[in-house]
């Protein structure tokens, strides 16, 4: 399986921002996807995922301004990341676990600045 991430870029505080990542290979009926941040000097920590069945966790600090979504029948999935805060900045990553192994993208870098 490979996973590739894009629309990060630079936005000012307040703003928003769309990311997208294609998944492609051999993937099961039941996935789970998700998306990471790293903030330098931090761990990485998980934002949000989404089950193929719908089941959907976000991390409690992006609650109400971030919504994941995906579209099964193109293996996609979307982050729509709305009222950016500076701690939002770092390297998002897409992340599928599917037939029990952990797949990971490429980074895509978010930057929140005036």
């Amino acid at each position: 399986v490979q996973l590739q991430a894009s629309g990060g870029g630079l936005v000012q505080p307040g703003g928003s921002l769309r990311l997208s990542c294609a998944a492609s290979g051999s993937i099961n009926s039941f996935n789970v996807m998700s998306w990471y941040r790293q903030a330098p000097g931090k761990q990485r920590e998980l934002v949000a995922n989404i089950v193929t069945t719908g089941t959907i966790y976000y991390l409690d600090s992006v609650k109400g301004r971030f919504t994941i979504s995906r579209d099964n029948a193109k293996s996609m999935v979307y982050l729509q990341i709305s009222t950016l805060k500076p701690e939002d900045a770092g390297v998002y990553y897409c992340h599928m676990y599917n037939n029990g192994v952990n797949y990971w993208g490429k980074g895509t870098q978010v930057t929140v600045s005036s």
